[in-house]
């Protein structure tokens, strides 16, 4: 984990280099305390499809809790019939 403080951000070439290095975040600084986050675009779409697919996971588990489930051929014959697929 890269720690910087604010005045580096001027240089942002270097600061897109180490993105794209450190394949992560770069923590931003000011007067000692954290102020902002700085990643490369191709790491901010990783963690937000993980985010969203953790969601998605979310929400299958509380369904299974919640019984709010139908078994595999339940489904199919409702998505055959609303479809009108024989």
């Amino acid at each position: 984990m890269q720690i910087i403080p604010m005045r580096d951000l001027k240089n942002t070439k270097d600061i897109e280099q180490r993105c794209a290095k450190e394949n992560g975040p770069i923590y931003v600084t000011k007067n000692g305390y954290g102020s902002l986050v700085v990643m490369n675009i191709d790491y901010y779409e990783k963690t937000m499809q993980k985010i969203y697919e953790a969601k998605l996971l979310m929400e299958g588990l509380t369904d299974i809790k919640n019984k709010e489930t139908v078994n595999g051929s339940t489904a199919l014959n409702e998505i055959w019939s609303k479809y009108g697929i024989q």
